[in-house]
């Protein structure tokens, strides 16, 4: 009986874990400094391996940028996926997607910090994010939940919202539901009346579940155990927000 040669998975095994290891360098680095002041000497060192083994992997720094930005996408994807499937209006599932990406600033605010360094999307062009936003925006323009609008500008409500959202809630004082203004904000700005938004906005959300495998969980300790986001109605400040508040309340009476 002849044996199988693992050699090969073995060995294939090994490229995909230098490479996450390599993306999720940078994810942090970025999240840092910004997509354009990244070096591969930044990434080499922080990373702790040689030169040649970047180049193994990625000609450049802005190539393993463009690649870290993808599989961030794709796994953004995939953890809102499944729980934006659970709703059939197009203005739900929209202000679900908000609230879920917003929320990824308590539960995992170096995700949240890379997506607000990275800027602002083009909308004109292709973008996994943007064309799984898109879906849900063209149903509701379809279906008139949404008013009569061009689908860019119905993209630029809905990404300037989210990554708006992510960024004032990086900061400690932010207030804790601010996900959920933010969604009713956009649903505002799509056309939704405002008392249907406001109760959108506020629909109990699932957790989201965080692949235990993926970039997110290698890169990041979770908020929460197994990596589930945590529910969101209301959405609780993390302890260490908290923390902070109360420093910083403790430095303004002293």
């Amino acid at each position: 009986m002849e044996l199988e040669d693992h050699r090969p998975r073995v060995a294939a095994e090994r490229r995909e874990r230098m490479r996450q290891r390599l993306l999720a360098t940078a994810l942090r680095l970025v999240a840092a400094k910004g997509p354009a002041a990244i070096s591969i000497d930044d990434v080499i060192s922080t990373a702790e391996v040689s030169r040649g083994t970047f180049y193994k992997y990625f000609p450049a720094a802005d190539v393993l940028v463009r690649a870290l930005a993808v599989d961030i996408a794709n796994e953004l994807i995939r953890m809102a996926e499944p729980v934006v499937r659970g709703y059939k209006d197009p203005g739900e599932r929209v202000a679900c997607g908000i609230r879920l990406v917003s929320r990824l600033s308590t539960s995992h605010p170096i995700v949240a910090a890379f997506l607000v360094r990275l800027g602002w999307p083009d909308v004109r062009g292709p973008d996994v994010l943007l064309d799984f936003l898109r879906r849900d925006l063209n149903a509701g323009l379809r279906q008139g939940r949404f008013k009569k609008m061009p689908i860019t500008l119905a993209l630029n409500i809905v990404a300037g919202s989210v990554l708006g959202a992510a960024n004032c809630m990086l900061e400690p004082d932010c207030d804790a539901d601010f996900a959920e203004q933010t969604a009713a904000a956009a649903l505002r700005g799509l056309g939704v009346d405002a008392r249907a938004a406001e109760r959108i906005a506020r629909l109990p959300l699932p957790p989201a579940q965080i692949r235990p495998d993926g970039l997110l969980a290698q890169a990041l300790k979770p908020a929460t155990e197994g990596g589930l986001l945590p529910e969101a109605e209301p959405s609780p400040a993390s302890p260490l927000r908290r923390a902070r508040v109360a420093k910083k309340q403790k430095g303004r009476r002293n």
